[in-house]
């Protein structure tokens, strides 16, 4: 079996403190020492670069031992050099722990874990309300803060991902749609992530961090845009789609052959995977695997789940919990979904088993709000209205949680308007590490923790396609051709009271932020596939 980490992903500073503290102690104990066990690394230490370090310091040692083993003046000359040795050694590692992302504080450092799901709307968790119970993601909701205005950066899956995982409004560059006509500035594919950006992934490894992303990455699988190219040490998943089970199991039930794949394209690194059991469960087994690992080092794992995404498919276990939906879809829907919180619960346990609670910040969230072609009853964004693919509520605002214990206040709401543009800068901030100037996000620790006061974002923007909305505290104004409408989402989650007219000053504040932002960003991209949504007696065409 292959390593998990590559070959190539190098010693980070860490590393290299505990090899330069290797050859001092080799140099001072002179060339007759035993290198091989000054070089022995601790319990847990990750095998790649405990390897590197020994073989680098052997064949360094054996070289200056042939050296110094020519003339009687070697023996003269040992302990100058030691001395030399020892004043270099001291240097290098000053210079090391003066680096921001040095040793400082490693212990004091949390894990950080983002476990994302796929197309899960508003009421599709129990703590909002959903008829679908989903127990061990409202036990770590109560755990911590509650983000009840949590936005995503777009409506669907792929540029919603570009903002999570950069920190970035990915229409700076071009990456606003699903089925985009052309791609995204800088990137050789129509989806792909250009290489000049920076991802979560890369920030946490200089910081020194074991990197992993588990599941859907939708960034591109090419040479230089695959996640190993990306700053993440490991990688299981899959490129874009995938299927939840193999057909010919027993025991599984499918409710709809809709984004079904010709097979499941599980990769493992670069190499094809194979699907051993739900792909759910197999995701978080994956997980589990990486957080055991992983458990004596700071780790960043992305999880980012496939369900409830269709294809809507699960197995008879699952299936079985909920004999009260008569709807075969909502009934298979409600299996992923209760598959879905089983995997997290699985996955957090892991955590108390290793004694990591304190240690991990987890970020929960989904990608965009709840699917309209399986939404049955009407109730899978409730109360908010539209879906993935638009800009309404339902369409953006999603399930969003924060848990720190003992870092963050436990069954706490905050309700100021964040976005997933925040979970970077958040991560980074968690580390001690620096945040890249270009971000847009916000570190919201001190807001959580009420030691900032105000809301993180002056304006949240987006923009899809020729479609647009701004939010202001508890006011949002959406455009839309000659369509312009306002809404208080704070008292009228359901945007269903246009104020424009009432509060035309506000109406014109957030028109003219979202002229300035705008003008910043290259034209909007347009789309191979539309859909048209009617609320509130407004037909709006959306591009895809």
């Amino acid at each position: 079996m292959k390593n998990h980490r590559e070959q190539n992903s190098g010693l980070n500073r860490r590393d290299l403190v505990k090899s330069a503290a290797t050859v001092g102690l080799a140099f001072t104990t002179g060339v007759q020492g035993t290198p091989q066990t000054a070089a022995a690394a601790p319990t847990g230490a990750n095998p790649i670069r405990q390897e590197n370090a020994k073989r680098g310091t052997r064949d360094w040692l054996l070289n200056k031992s042939k050296f110094l083993s020519v003339g009687s003046w070697a023996a003269i000359g040992q302990n100058v050099f030691q001395r030399a040795a020892m004043v270099a050694l001291t240097a290098l590692v000053f210079a090391l722990l003066s680096s921001p992302y040095a040793v400082q504080g490693q212990t004091d450092r949390p894990n950080v874990l983002i476990l994302f799901a796929d197309d899960l709307g508003h009421g599709d968790v129990s703590y909002n309300g959903g008829d679908i119970p989903t127990p061990n993601i409202d036990a770590l909701v109560a755990d911590g803060v509650r983000l009840t205005s949590g936005y995503m950066t777009a409506p669907v899956c792929n540029p919603s991902r570009a903002g999570l995982i950069t920190g970035r409004y990915q229409q700076r560059w071009g990456q606003e749609l699903n089925t985009q006509t052309e791609p995204p500035s800088g990137s050789a594919k129509r989806g792909a992530l250009p290489p000049v950006e920076q991802t979560i992934g890369s920030l946490m490894k200089k910081a020194g961090y074991a990197t992993g992303v588990i599941g859907k990455w939708q960034l591109g699988v090419d040479d230089g845009y695959h996640p190993l190219d990306r700053g993440f040490d490991e990688f299981f998943g899959f490129a874009k789609v995938s299927n939840f089970i193999n057909p010919d199991w027993p025991g599984v039930h499918e409710a709809s052959s809709r984004g079904r794949s010709p097979g499941p394209r599980l990769l493992r690194g670069r190499e094809p995977a194979t699907l051993d059991m739900l792909l759910t469960e197999q995701l978080a087994r994956e997980g589990i695997d990486f957080i055991e690992r992983h458990k004596d080092e700071p780790f960043f794992l992305y999880l980012p789940f496939y369900a409830p995404h269709v294809p809507l498919e699960t197995m008879n276990k699952y299936y079985q919990r909920f004999p009260q939906f008569e709807n075969e879809t909502k009934r298979v829907y409600a299996a992923m979904i209760s598959a879905l919180d089983d995997a997290i619960g699985a996955v957090l346990e892991k955590l108390r088993e290793n004694g990591l609670d304190e240690k991990t910040l987890v970020i929960f969230t989904s990608d965009n709000g709840a699917a309209e072609y399986i939404d049955t009853d009407g109730a899978r964004n409730k109360p908010l209205i539209g879906h993935k693919r638009n800009l309404y509520e339902g369409g953006i605002r999603v399930p969003f949680a924060m848990r720190w214990k003992g870092h963050l206040p436990s069954g706490a709401v905050y309700r100021s308007p964040v976005s997933s543009l925040d979970i970077l800068p958040t991560a980074l901030g968690a580390s001690n590490a620096s945040v890249p100037s270009n971000v847009d996000g916000v570190n919201l620790l001190p807001f959580l923790r009420g030691e900032r006061q105000g809301d993180p974002h002056e304006y949240l923007f987006w923009r899809s396609g020729p479609n647009a909305a701004v939010r202001k505290g508890k006011w949002k104004l959406f455009l839309s051709d000659s369509i312009e409408r306002l809404y208080d989402v704070q008292t009228d989650p359901g945007e269903s009271n246009d104020r424009a007219s009432a509060d035309p000053a506000v109406a014109s504040e957030l028109r003219e932020a979202f002229r300035k932002w705008n003008a910043q960003l290259p034209n909007p991209r347009r789309a191979t596939r539309k859909v048209t949504t009617q609320f509130n007696g407004d037909k709006v065409e959306w591009d895809i």
